[in-house]
């Protein structure tokens, strides 16, 4: 793999990853404020549960992209990030308008691509899979 693609790869994971952080922060966040409330409210997705359903989305959207900053275990942390964003997208604001979708659209385009492409040499997958 040529320099130039190692590092796009790299900025996709910092873009996609490191913006993506804030979002899952909020929402773990507020995991915590409606567990010790005693109500979770979010999109209760294939009747998993309010609880369950945010949970999830905190671990595509806080957990995967961290990894994914990082560059470890990125094609397998691409995976919940983009299952993440389609639920977004195609589950949770199914009705409304692109418009509405376009943000969890333009994430699930760079995770999808991670997925298929991996970290790339500047990552630590690199580190932990090259010959000694």
């Amino acid at each position: 793999m040529k320099w130039q693609e190692n590092l796009s790869l790299l900025l996709l994971r910092l873009g996609a990853g490191g913006l993506m952080v804030p979002h899952g922060w909020g929402k773990l966040g507020r995991l915590r404020e409606g567990l010790e409330a005693g109500e979770v409210r979010f999109y209760d997705w294939m009747g998993l549960g309010t609880e369950v359903s945010l949970g999830l989305a905190v671990f595509g959207e806080l957990v995967a992209p961290a990894f994914l900053v990082l560059g470890l275990l990125t094609r397998w942390m691409s995976v919940p990030a983009a299952i993440t964003m389609a639920v977004a997208a195609f589950g949770a604001h199914a009705g409304d308008p692109v418009s509405d979708k376009e943000h969890a659209l333009l994430f699930l385009v760079p995770f999808i691509a991670l997925a298929l492409m991996g970290g790339g040499k500047y990552s630590l997958d690199w580190v932990r899979k090259r010959p000694k």
